[in-house]
């Protein structure tokens, strides 16, 4: 179990959220793995009930349990995953509604990512924000398919040649995050990765400067 749990963390890990987007995420994993676990605990449960009581079929029982365990569960069950995943899906876009967000450009292309800032200064490979601030990440289809994922951060969203996709993040805290392509795009796909730096608000617009200029840290 020691050695299963170890894979939760990391600085690609989806289940060790730094921010609102991607907490809403981990809770969505772990809400479908409590489901899922309890209902193979009950599929197990009738398999081996039926394996110590298989003599003592009666004539009704399989009707009943095809109703109760075929119509009944799922149709109680499975809609209320879909409402809870559509919710925490709402959650991870941008709406009108929401506060105003800082805005970055990101432009994936084979096998590298660059990203603009609205007053046109650009980084690459690596993103800079300012931590406990929304930003929203306009990421710019260019060549192929890509994929945009923070795991840490929030959840995926794909670059599609000739689309526009918007995806909100924060980081709750300043720190450095891993990036990645989470959509194969060729020979390179699996180096096509970068890096999102979280800066203390009064120090963003002096660490973007400098890594604008070079000097990425």
């Amino acid at each position: 179990m020691a050695f299963g749990l170890s894979g939760c963390a990391g600085n690609l890990s989806a289940l060790d959220p730094a921010g609102p987007a991607a907490r809403s995420t981990a809770i969505l994993w772990w809400v479908m793995l409590a489901g899922s676990a309890a209902i193979l605990a009950l599929v197990l449960g009738l398999v081996a009930l039926a394996f110590l009581r298989r003599n003592e079929a009666g004539a009704g029982d399989g009707r009943r349990w095809l109703v109760w365990g075929g119509l009944v569960l799922p149709g109680v069950v499975l809609p209320a995953l879909l409402v809870f995943a559509l919710g925490t899906g709402e959650r991870l876009l941008p709406h009108p509604s929401n506060p105003p967000a800082y805005t970055v450009e990101a432009r994936p292309s084979q096998w590298s990512w660059r990203f603009r800032y609205p007053d046109g200064r650009e980084t690459p490979d690596a993103l800079h924000l300012p931590a406990g601030r929304p930003v929203d990440i306009r990421v710019v289809g260019t060549d192929v398919i890509h994929s945009f994922w923070v795991p840490r951060l929030g959840g995926k969203v794909d670059a599609i040649p000739g689309h526009v996709n918007t995806i909100r993040l924060q980081a709750d805290r300043p720190g450095t995050f891993g990036g990645v392509c989470a959509e194969f795009c060729g020979t390179g796909h699996s180096a096509m990765s970068f890096t999102v730096f979280a800066h203390v608000p009064e120090e963003f617009e002096a660490a973007l400067a400098a890594a604008a200029q070079g000097d990425v840290r």
